[in-house]
Order: structure tokens, then sequence, then C-alpha cells
């Protein structure tokens, strides 16, 4: 509340660069200009900060809309309420995705979890989507199994942050899960077509413009958020590494998460190391990560702790790969500003280790008949 009211000293600015409920301004402006006709004007700069300026005030930095137009179809109806109560009813409603998500695999501690987790605060703070996509990742895992045409069209809707559902394709064609590889490409298909429908297949060109400029502003340049992106790529550009020695060392991550995920869900571990393997095996994968995209890892820590009940291994790594995986949110990015380093891998790799020693231990307790 107290940043909220300090982004409201001018109009609804800071008066120096952030709006109230910072990039929250992004999804409501997308959505109310796309549902009063005027898509185009979403993927234009110019035009799109000229509106959230008449929004908000003239005191703010360019944001930007980064997302493909599925996004404006499942954000739509934020633009029929005003755009500061639509900001409470944003993180009101998609922290309740991700508790009821979390509930599931939680059980009575989730309230406390969701609630006190360091990456939701990040989330609420930067008005941001990382609880809706902990809540389609997370509790389509959970319903892989149970109702697996469910999960595959939650999925389908991580279509809108395709670089975060790396290693659901994995998982799901290792593991044979094939209503779920259908009803996820269903689903995604759908909403590209629909998005394309509605607003025409130019948008989708000038979106393809737009992810072109800002991948190369936003992430192989670095400039602006750098201290909050956590991936592999961006740690390697901060120690000196050049774009393409970047992506080569992100790819050899990325290969080896896939190998792990694979191979865990090809043998059929048990669900805890699975979905885990999944989410932290995600954050390794992607180039593109930043901060408030670890809401989904309240879900990592629950299966860590449940794999403790099953395990050998000293409990103190279980609370260390828990603690780290919370820590990060709040941690990695006062370290990156003190060091000019991002130290975000690190705070992956070692749960990431665990989870592979859970699967070796596993097999050997139950080596195949």
């Amino acid at each position: 509340m107290i940043d909220l009211l300090g982004r409201s000293r001018v109009g609804l600015t800071d008066g120096i660069r952030s709006p109230f409920g910072d990039d929250f301004i992004n999804y409501w402006s997308g959505a109310y200009l796309a549902l009063h006709g005027r898509a185009a004007e979403v993927y234009d700069f110019v035009a799109f900060h000229g509106f959230e300026t008449s929004v908000v005030g003239p005191h703010i930095d360019f944001y930007h809309y980064s997302y493909p137009p599925v996004l404006l179809l499942l954000t739509a109806p934020l633009a029929i309420v005003p755009y500061v109560p639509a900001l409470f009813v944003w993180l009101a409603s998609t922290w309740y995705g991700f508790y009821r998500a979390l509930k599931f695999a939680a059980g009575e501690n989730a309230l406390l979890l969701s609630l006190a987790a360091p990456a939701m605060f990040v989330n609420a703070i930067g008005g941001q989507n990382g609880a809706l996509t902990a809540a389609i990742m997370g509790g389509g895992l959970l319903l892989v199994d149970r109702r697996p045409t469910m999960a595959g069209m939650l999925f389908g809707l991580l279509i809108y942050k395709p670089h975060l559902a790396l290693m659901l394709p994995v998982a799901m064609i290792a593991g044979r899960r094939w209503r779920v590889v259908v009803a996820a490409g269903v689903t995604a298909v759908l909403l590209i077509a629909a998005s394309m429908a509605v607003f025409g297949p130019a948008v989708w060109a000038e979106y393809q413009h737009n992810v072109s400029v800002l991948r190369t502003v936003i992430l192989e340049d670095g400039s602006g958020v750098w201290h909050r992106m956590v991936s592999v790529f961006v740690s390697v550009r901060r120690l000196g590494g050049s774009v393409e020695l970047s992506y080569a060392v992100q790819g050899l991550f990325a290969l080896a998460a896939a190998f792990v995920v694979g191979r865990s869900w090809l043998r059929d571990d048990p669900a805890y190391i699975r979905y885990a393997l999944v989410v932290v095996g995600t954050c390794l994968a992607t180039p593109y990560l930043q901060d408030y995209d670890v809401v989904v890892g309240a879900f990592a820590v629950v299966w860590l702790k449940n794999a403790q009940q099953h395990s050998q291994i000293s409990a103190r790594w279980f609370d260390a790969g828990a603690a780290m995986v919370l820590a990060l949110p709040i941690v990695a990015a006062a370290l990156a500003k003190w060091s000019g380093l991002a130290f975000g891998p690190l705070f992956f790799i070692p749960p990431f280790i665990l989870l592979v020693r859970l699967a070796m231990e596993y097999r050997r307790a139950n080596p195949p008949s």
C-alpha cells in the first residue's frame, strides 16, 4: 500500500517514471484498446505510450506490451472496470487462482505460503502476471494424472507466455500423456485463431516485430531491468559473454534440463519429483526469466518438502533448496545491483541437483522388474 501511495504523487504516477500499479498499466491498456477496436495501437510504441499517459499521467517511462494477442482476449474483462479498481481485481483474482491451485499441493499450509512467498510480494508490487502463470502451470501439473484434458487446456493458455512452457512438451511427450498434449495443442491453436479472427492477422505481424525489438533492448543488451532477470543467459552476459556465447550456454542448460525432465517422466518417477523438475528445469532452460515469474516456485517448494518424507537425504538439503527458491526474488536483485552480476541460476542449480539425487535414490530403491 505504501508503494501504491508513492506512485500517486502526481496523478497516478510517482512523478518520475512509474505509474500506480506499475506494469499493470500494460495489461489494462492493452485490454481497453482491444475491447474498443484499437488493437493496432497496442504494438505501436508511441501510440501505446500516449494512451497510457492519458490514463495515469505523463510522468512515466515507456512501458510496452510484450505479449501475443491471445492475452488481449484473456484479459479483455479487465477493461470493463476502471483502471484503479481493475488493478485490485487483477491482483486479487490472480492471487486467488494461485492459492486455489497451491491448496491442492500444500493443503492447509497453502494460505500462508501463498501470502508469504516473497515472489508473490514482488509480483504484487509490480502488478505482474506471475501469480496467473503459477496458477496455470502448477494447477496443470497437479491435474495431469487426474484430469488430463483440463490439464492440457491449462497448459494451452501458456501460449501467452510460451518461454515458460519449454519443459512441458518434453515432460508430456516423454511421459506419454497424449490427451494432455492434444488438449494443449488444440487450446493454443484455438486461441491463436480466435485472436486472428477478432483482431486480424496484421496484429500478429506487429507483435512479432515488437518481440524482436524488445528481445534486443531488454534481454540481449540488458537495458533497464537486467538486475531483475534471473536466467542463465543474463548471468553470462553480465560476466562479459557475447550474445552468441550467452545463447550457447543457455542452450546447454536447456538441453541438460530437458534430458533430466524427459528421463524422469519417461521412467515415471514419483509425481513430486517429476512436477518439481518441470518447474525448476524451466527456470534453468528459459533465457527470459524475471523475479516475479518465480511465484510458481512455491509449488516446487511444496513438492520438495513432500519428497523429504520419502528420502534418506539429510533434511538440511531440503531446507536449503526450498530456502533458495523462496529467497531468490528478494535477494537476487539486491545482489545484482550491489555486484553488477546476475546470480539467478545459482539459486536454481542446487534444488535441481537435489531433485536429480532424489530421482536416482528412488530408482535404486525401486529397480525396474
